[in-house]
């Protein structure tokens, strides 16, 4: 009796296993790609906890830390690189905003869940350009949902109306 019940949780174990992580970029790599040509200065930036609190209120979603990886562009820009949680892994992404305060651009840096990489989609991703922290961002109404990866769809537009309530308050050149 003991067998056919191993022989049944063997692939279940199997399957169960997490993905291994795809990285797409670097962070020098993204940072090339969405501000070509450009010297970038480092920016450290560690949110105070009014910061955290304007962010939050401004963005309506929580700030997981109070350290920021941040760069400057020569022409006044900023790079920002962060992690968004999917369905159960973490999914790092990289924002470029604009010395006014939208978005250039939105890269997907690493991608670790075993399905929903379609955000790494261009025309998914180029949704996001030209939004700004006044933008409403929400999903479904803004940002297209994608069908098989809701929770990243989700967590990627939050981020993204994280990061822009981030510049907003405390990397605003």
């Amino acid at each position: 009796m003991r067998a056919p019940l191993l022989a049944l949780a063997a692939p279940a174990l199997v399957l169960s296993q997490p993905a291994a992580a795809t990285v797409y970029l670097s962070t020098e790599q993204a940072q090339a790609a969405l501000f070509p040509g450009q010297a970038l200065t480092a920016l450290p930036v560690t949110l105070t906890g009014a910061q955290a609190d304007a962010i939050e209120s401004q963005s309506g979603v929580d700030v997981r830390s109070k350290t920021v990886q941040a760069w400057r562009a020569a022409d006044g820009g900023t790079f920002i690189v962060d992690e968004v949680l999917g369905k159960h892994e973490y999914i790092t992404i990289a924002l470029a905003i604009t010395k006014a305060g939208a978005v250039q651009g939105l890269e997907i840096l690493e991608y670790k869940e075993s399905y929903g990489h379609e955000v790494r989609g261009d025309d998914w991703r180029a949704q996001f350009t030209g939004k700004t922290a006044a933008s409403p961002l929400k999903l479904d109404r803004d940002i297209t949902n994608i069908s098989g990866a809701t929770l990243s769809s989700k967590h990627v537009t939050d981020g993204v109306r994280r990061l822009l309530a981030t510049w907003n308050v405390a990397l605003k050149p």
